[in-house]
């Protein structure tokens, strides 16, 4: 791990500027933020070495590098996924890589079902915490010291400073921002009746196929988190509909531009 994350550390190091402030991940149909940076440069994943390579619809697959707000970014237009037969190792190289090019803000948007009956379709939820019912963990093995602890705290990992910055952001915006926690699971299939009972029943707001994992190595290297999800769906167990892939993307497209609003605003407004 530590080779691989060097050798592509230092291939990007080659190409963009090292004063890296902000990573950035964008999730299904949720690359409207990166269409507002002065770029800088785009890598397609494929050229970066030991990067993986984005499979799923409605994700671009390239790494872009500028400014947002008058801050340096580096943005994943797109991710990766346990359900793509990838490794929770291989899921998380990147933020190990975007750790180790100096960034302190990791901010990461994407796509979710919705638990909570006070949500509507296209609502935007800030996580305030997670369940990780992925079965694994991308911390187990080795522990990779200078990352971080053996046995990292998780109890604060949605950083609170950010969190109300995000809720005054959207006060500003006329935004009505929902909050709660986000259930991470490993996919592809969608939530049975049961399962979403299940969830509703333990506290989850909202669940998700990522996020989870990059929020746990983000903690781990010692980055300060911010998540915000669309709610694409509605899950109410006593009377499923039936979700496609073509509804979640189309949601998440139509809320991109007042999610790539907030998130600007976010980072026009954090401290110098």
């Amino acid at each position: 791990m530590i080779k691989y994350v060097k050798e592509a550390t230092d291939f990007l190091l080659s190409r963009i500027a090292s004063h890296l402030e902000i990573g950035v991940i964008t999730g299904t149909g949720l690359g409207g933020l990166t269409d507002r940076m002065e770029r800088g440069i785009q890598i397609p994943y494929e050229d970066i070495p030991h990067f993986p390579i984005s499979t799923i619809e409605g994700h671009r697959g390239t790494l872009v590098s500028g400014t947002l707000a008058g801050r340096f970014v580096l943005a994943m237009e797109g991710r990766f996924h346990l359900y793509e037969g990838y490794s929770l190792q291989e899921v998380t190289i990147p933020i190990r890589i975007m750790s180790k090019l100096g960034i302190k803000y990791l901010f990461i948007s994407s796509a979710a079902g919705g638990l909570n009956f006070h949500f509507n379709q296209g609502d935007l939820m800030i996580v305030t915490d997670h369940m990780n019912f992925t079965g694994s963990n991308p911390l187990i093995g080795p522990n990779i010291d200078e990352f971080g602890p053996r046995f990292p705290d998780m109890s604060k990992i949605y950083d609170s400073a950010l969190i109300k910055l995000a809720k005054q952001q959207s006060l500003k915006l006329g935004i009505d921002l929902k909050q709660g926690v986000y259930a991470g699971v490993m996919g592809p299939s969608l939530e049975t009746p049961a399962e979403t009972r299940f969830l509703r029943m333990i506290g989850a707001d909202a669940v998700g196929m990522s996020t989870v994992p990059e929020v746990i190595v983000g903690a781990h290297c010692g980055l300060r988190i911010a998540v915000i999800v669309v709610i694409t769906n509605i899950n109410m167990p006593d009377c499923m509909k039936e979700t496609s892939i073509e509804e979640v993307i189309s949601t998440a497209n139509s809320a991109s531009p007042v999610l790539a609003d907030l998130w600007e605003n976010i980072i026009n407004a954090l401290p110098e």
